[in-house]
C-alpha cells in the first residue's frame, strides 16, 4: 500500500465531481506530511495550484474544496491553514483495518532486470571493497522481487585477464595451493613479481593470451583453481546471508561471444587498430573532459575487461531482454562504464537501459581506506570477526552471555545495517565499537526491536490474548500506523532511486516508533484492561510484520533473545 498514492487518487476522484474544478485538476495531486502531525496526518496544496486556473484566491478554493474531502469515507477531518493548505486527518479505522480501504497500490507493470555486483576475482579473498557491492545488490535485488520485478543477478568473476594468468604462472612455478592461505597467497605474491621481474610479467602475458586462446593445459589448471577459489567466495556469502547468485557468469564464461560482438563492431567500422591495439573511439563532440578510447583488444592480443563487459551485454540483452542492466561498483569505475555503454549504444546493443551505480569508499577514522590495526586491508570474514568481537564483549560487559550464533546474527546486522544506512554514492568511516551499540541507529537496536516484538507476541499466546482490532487511539500509536502506512511508498522510492539507504533508515524511524509506543502504551500489564491489551496486540503484529519484512530485505536474521 502506497498512502500517498491512495489519497492523491481518492482526492481527485471526488474532486473530479465537481464540475468547476474537473477541467483544471493536475495529472496528480500533491501529499505531503506536516511538520507538525497535530494539523493533520497529511496536506495538499491542491488549492493553490488552482488558484491560476479558476482566477480565484487559495483560502477561498480550499473552502469550497473541504467539504468534499470530509465526505470521503476514510476521513476524520479536513482543515485550511495559511494561504490555504489543505489538511486531512484519517479516521483510525483505515490506519487499524487498511485492507477495507481499498488501498492496494494501482497495478504496474513488472520489469525484467539484470543486476550485475560482486564481480569478484578469481584467487582474491574477498575483502572490505567487495562488501559493498555485496550488500547493496543483494538488499535491492530483495526489493525488486518483493515489488514484483523480475531479477537476474550476476556475478560477473574475474577470470580471464591478466590476474588469472599471473596466477597460473605460479601455479606452473610452485604448483596447486593446498589450502585457503595459500589461494589467497598466490596472486598478491605473482603480482608483486611481475612489478619487478619483466620476464615474469611477460611470461604471464603470454599465459593469458594461450589460456584465451584455448591452451589445454592451462585450461586443465584454471578447471581445478577456479573451483578451489570459488568454494571459499561461497562460505563468506553464506556468513553473509547473501542470495544465491543466479548465475556465476564471469570472463571467462562470455568470452565465446566477444566474436560475435567483434563482428557487429566490424560491420559498423567502429574499430580501430592503433599502435598493435584494437580500440574503439568513444569521444563526442560534446565532451569537455577527456574521454579514452575503450580497449578492445590489447596489444599481447589479449581480451580486456571492455571486452568482457560488451559481451555480456550482448549475452545479457540476447538471452533475457532486461528492460535495465544495473551495474553495482566502485565509483571509481565510472569512466569504464561510461566507455562501455558508449561502446555499447554504438554497436546497437542498448535495447536495454544501462546504468552504474557507484558507491563511496569505506575509511577508518582518519578519512582513509579502512585497515587492520596490522596496516592489511582487512577481508570480509576478517570483519565479521572483528564485529562479531565487538558484539561479545559488548554482550559481556552489560552481564549477558550470548550464543555463538546469536553474536553472528548481531555482528551481521551491525555490519551490514551500517553499509545501508549510508547513502551508497557517499564515503563512510566504519568503525567496530560505534557500529555495535545497541542504542542509536544501529543493526542491533533493529534486531532489539524485533526480538522485543517477539517476546510479545510469545508471550500474549502464553496468556492466550488475542489480538482484537479497536478503535480508540493514543498519539503513539497513531504515529506508529502511519508509519507502516508508508512502508510500500519507501520500497517504491528506493528501487526508482537505486538507494537502499531509504530502507536502512525507514527501518530505523520504524523501530523508533516502535519503542515509543512499547514505552507510552502498556500492552500485556495487569492493569491495562483486557480490550486494550487486545487493541494493541493488534497494533504489534502489524508492526512485527512491517519489521520483519524489512529486516529481511536487508538480509538479516532476528535471534531468538538478546
Amino acid at each position: 500500500m502506497n498512502v500517498y498514492k491512495f489519497l492523491s487518487n481518492s482526492i481527485k476522484k471526488k474532486l473530479a465531481e465537481v464540475s468547476e474544478l474537473r477541467d483544471s485538476l493536475p495529472e496528480d495531486i500533491a501529499i505531503e506530511t506536516p511538520k507538525i502531525r497535530d494539523f493533520g496526518d497529511f496536506s495538499t496544496n491542491i488549492a493553490m495550484m488552482l488558484a491560476r486556473p479558476l482566477k480565484k484566491s487559495p483560502r477561498d478554493i480550499a473552502d469550497m474544496i473541504v467539504p468534499h474531502l470530509q465526505a470521503l469515507d476514510f476521513v476524520e477531518n479536513v482543515s485550511v491553514a495559511g494561504p490555504g493548505f489543505i489538511n486531512i486527518k484519517l479516521k483510525n479505522d483505515i490506519l487499524l483495518n487498511p485492507e477495507k480501504y481499498d488501498v492496494a497500490s494501482d497495478a504496474k507493470d513488472s520489469l525484467t532486470i539484470d543486476m550485475d555486483y560482486g564481480s569478484y576475482n578469481i584467487g582474491k579473498a574477498l575483502h572490505i571493497g567487495h562488501l559493498r557491492t555485496t550488500v547493496v545488490g543483494d538488499t535491492f535485488n530483495r526489493i525488486a522481487r518483493f515489488l514484483g520485478h523480475k531479477t537476474k543477478s550476476y556475478n560477473h568473476m574475474g577470470d580471464w585477464g591478466r590476474p588469472m594468468g599471473l596466477i597460473i604462472a605460479w601455479i606452473l612455478e610452485y604448483g596447486m595451493p593446498k589450502n585457503a592461505d595459500d589461494i589467497n597467497a598466490m596472486y598478491p605474491a605473482s603480482s608483486a613479481r611481475a612489478k619487478e621481474d619483466k620476464e615474469w610479467l611477460e611470461r604471464a602475458q603470454r599465459v593469458t593470451v594461450d589460456l584465451q586462446n584455448g591452451n589445454q593445459e592451462y585450461l586443465d589448471i584454471y578447471n581445478e583453481f577456479a573451483p578451489m577459489s570459488l568454494g571459499q567466495i561461497s562460505e563468506i556469502l553464506v556468513r553473509l546471508n547473501i542470495l544465491p547468485f543466479d548465475e556465476n557468469k564471469g570472463e571467462r564464461l562470455v568470452a565465446e561471444y566477444v566474436p560475435n560482438v567483434q563482428k557487429i563492431l566490424e560491420e559498423r567500422n567502429l574499430i580501430v587498430h592503433d599502435d598493435g591495439a584494437d580500440i574503439i573511439p568513444v569521444k563526442l563532440e560534446s565532451d569537455t573532459a577527456p574521454m579514452p578510447p575503450v580497449l578492445w583488444r590489447s596489444s599481447t592480443g589479449a581480451q580486456t575487461y571492455a571486452a568482457a563487459d560488451l559481451a555480456a551485454i550482448y549475452y545479457r540483452t540476447t538471452t533475457d531482454n532486461p528492460n535495465d542492466i544495473v551495474y553495482f561498483t566502485d565509483s571509481r569505475q565510472n569512466l569504464h562504464f561510461t566507455q562501455v555503454f558508449r561502446a555499447a549504444k554504438m554497436a546497437g546493443m542498448d535495447s536495454a537501459n544501462l546504468q552504474h551505480i557507484g558507491f563511496g569508499t569505506i575509511t577508518g577514522a582518519d578519512g582513509k581506506p579502512f585497515k587492520t590495526r596490522d596496516g592489511d586491508v582487512p577481508s570480509l570474514h576478517n570483519m565479521m570477526d572483528m564485529v562479531a568481537e565487538s558484539v561479545r564483549v559488548r554482550a559481556q560487559e552489560a552481564g549477558k552471555e550470548l550464543s555463538d550464533e546469536t553474536v553472528e546474527m548481531i555482528a551481521l546486522a551491525a555490519l551490514k545495517f551500517n553499509d545501508l544506512m549510508h547513502d551508497v554514492k557517499s564515503d563512510y568511516v566504519f568503525d567496530v565499537d560505534s557500529v555495535t551499540q545497541f542504542e542509536g541507529r544501529t543493526g542491533p537496536y533493529i534486531l532489539y526491536t524485533a526480538v522485543r516484538l517477539n517476546s510479545v507476541v510469545k508471550k500474549a499466546s502464553a496468556m492466550n490474548v488475542a489480538a482484537v482490532c479497536g478503535d480508540d487511539l493514543m498519539g503513539e500509536e497513531r504515529n506508529l500506523l502511519l508509519r507502516l502506512m508508508d512502508f510500500e511508498r519507501v520500497l517504491e522510492n528506493a528501487f526508482a532511486r537505486r538507494a537502499t539507504d531509504l530502507l536502512a533508515n525507514y527501518t530505523y524511524d520504524l523501530a523508533q516508533d516502535i519503542n515509543t509506543f512499547y514505552h507510552h502504551c502498556p500492552i500485556l500489564r495487569d492493569d491495562v484492561p483486557n480490550n486494550v491489551k487486545q487493541s494493541r496486540l493488534h497494533i504489534v503484529n502489524m508492526a512485527r510484520e512491517t519489521l520483519l519484512q524489512a529486516i529481511d530485505l536487508m538480509g538479516l536474521r532476528v535471534p531468538e533473545s538478546m
